[in-house]
């Protein structure tokens, strides 16, 4: 299947607006009313997707295979000493023994195809939703593709290549490269702006390495939020939250930045790091840190770094859509939590089986969490904080997002339709 890998190289200088009441010019297109509403579900391990209902019961509905072309894939790998090397690593390392058949999912505006981030195949690969074939493929720069984001108009999608310290926007439709843009070492979370002008990139840094106490920090490389203007790609801001951190006393405590959400106004960014059992509260328009929240520690949990998977503790955070209640996945410490966020009281501490990530639900009344030590994900109640009911899915669930299907789409449980 040809590549399409189109380069466009932008002189168009950026204006740095970061203000967080900057006014949308980009709006989400209305989904249709022959579109449904879904939660997409990324079995890592499997190679798989559980398409489940948005709201309500959250029951399954369909599975995707993720990897149709897994055959050419590892041929291709078996064949490039460099790639096979890489494609190991990543197994006994990031993957825990396991390969990483799908990290991140966006399904296109009009619900017909469903587009996937690879890591262990370094790759980003839109699949038709009727026929499980593949629309189109784009291989990253480097050897392993991570977290995505898409556009609040659908059309654009994000990939961090975390071998490379690239970030990769594609077309949606085509997987033509509409742009690309440097970042710290190894990429991770990316996130669109609401005016969809700004795209920010957080990157952790080295997380397979053992030096994992407070003195050897500086070992794990570049990590900062770059922000890019999401048209020209140019560089709009660099944060270094090192030295935020510093500023309020918390030097012992990592830079790393690792899921992150952003107020409905924009102008605070609430974010995890590595190792802590909390998250910061980040005002931007002042570019300081204003609040900490220590969330309970498991005392079952091992206070030993190296035995964490990936260099988190918690990892996976979300907030409601009024912007009253934050939910956080305590993976380590297995629980996920509601936070209030004016007060930063915790609710109830929902047992969860090592949480990877945290989204909202359809209707916004819930927060979903994936619990990748389970195989399942799990609904909590924003208003009581309380676990309201568990689906099953694949093997190793991590993200979690909202998308679409055709209203008909009906996938075939256990395979594609």
């Amino acid at each position: 299947m040809p590549v399409r890998r189109t380069r466009h190289l932008y002189a168009v200088a950026a204006a740095l607006a970061l203000t967080a009441a900057a006014p949308a010019t980009a709006t989400a297109a209305a989904p249709s009313a022959g579109l449904r509403e879904v939660l997409f579900v990324g079995n890592n391990w499997d190679g798989t997707a559980d398409v489940i209902e948005s709201t309500g019961d959250f029951a399954r509905i369909g599975r995707i295979d993720v990897i149709p072309d897994k055959a050419e894939r590892m041929a291709e790998i078996n064949a490039d000493p460099i790639h096979w090397i890489y494609f190991m690593a990543i197994r006994s390392g990031v993957g825990e023994g396991h390969d990483q058949f799908v990290d991140d999912m966006y399904s296109t505006p009009d619900g017909a195809s469903v587009v996937v981030s690879r890591p262990s195949f370094a790759d980003v690969v839109s699949l038709d939703l009727a026929t499980g074939r593949i629309n189109w493929r784009f291989p990253v720069s480097g050897y392993r593709s991570d977290h995505m984001a898409v556009s609040p108009d659908g059309k654009r999608v994000a990939v961090s290549a975390s071998t490379s310290n690239t970030v990769h926007v594609l077309d949606i439709g085509t997987g033509d490269e509409l742009g690309s843009f440097k970042t710290g070492d190894k990429p991770h979370e990316n996130v669109f702006s609401k005016d969809g002008k700004y795209i920010w990139n957080m990157s952790i840094g080295e997380v397979n390495t053992a030096l994992d106490a407070p003195w050897l920090d500086w070992t794990k490389g570049d990590r900062r939020i770059t922000v890019v203007d999401a048209t020209t790609f140019r560089q709009a801001k660099v944060i270094d939250m090192r030295s935020r951190l510093d500023a309020v006393g918390l030097k012992d405590h990592s830079d790393a930045v690792r899921p992150a959400a952003f107020s409905p106004d924009e102008s605070k960014l609430y974010f995890q790091v590595s190792f802590f059992n909390g998250f910061f509260e980040y005002d931007v328009a002042t570019d300081r840190i204003t609040r900490t929240k220590t969330l309970p520690k498991n005392p079952a949990t091992s206070e030993d770094r190296t035995t964490w998977v990936n260099d988190s503790r918690h990892h996976g955070i979300t907030m409601k859509p009024d912007g009253t209640k934050l939910c956080v996945a305590g993976t380590m410490d297995d629980y996920a939590t509601v936070v209030d966020r004016a007060t930063l009281q915790q609710g109830p501490l929902v047992t969860a089986s090592k949480p990877y990530w945290a989204t909202v639900s359809g209707d916004g009344r819930s927060c979903v969490v994936s619990e990748s030590g389970a195989d399942r994900v799990t609904a909590i109640d924003f208003a009581t904080g309380e676990k309201t009911v568990s689906v099953p899915v694949g093997d190793h669930p991590q993200r979690v997002r909202l998308g679409h299907v055709e209203a008909g789409w009906p996938g075939a449980e256990g395979g594609r339709r």
